[in-house]
């Protein structure tokens, strides 16, 4: 394995779905990549909200907070990318996380973890 920025990204992602969890998100991204490798979504991504991921011990977020989670989440399955070259660059992270971010197209409560994912054919 080769140590490189990629790498850090990917920590990132790990770190920061960890804190928007509230647990290490180990098995999860398992299934991520599960479901990145095959051409049907696992039962883990297929219908799941991205609100039932999130530490169920917060209250939902609400308004402007709702799109900054949505948008941070977005963010770290994109740093979760199986192949790192489709993975962001730490620049680039920072340059998304310094952005305003747009209001999201539907409520919070109907966003489902694959309108989160960024697919590799999207982002290559």
């Amino acid at each position: 394995m080769k140590v490189d920025e990629k790498c850090d990204v990917y920590s990132y992602g790990v770190l920061t779905l960890e804190v928007m969890m509230g647990k290490h998100p180990g098995d999860f991204i398992s299934s991520l990549m599960f479901s990145a490798s095959t051409s049907s979504s696992s039962p883990t991504v297929h219908n799941t909200l991205l609100k039932d991921v999130l530490d169920q011990r917060l209250p939902p977020p609400e308004n402007e907070l709702a799109d900054g989670v949505a948008h941070v989440a977005k963010l770290a399955f994109a740093c979760l990318q199986t192949d790192p070259h489709y993975r962001p660059t730490m620049r680039q992270v920072s340059t998304e996380l310094t952005t305003r971010w747009p209001p999201l197209p539907k409520l919070f409560s109907t966003i489902e973890l694959e309108d989160e994912l960024v697919h590799r054919n999207v982002n290559g």
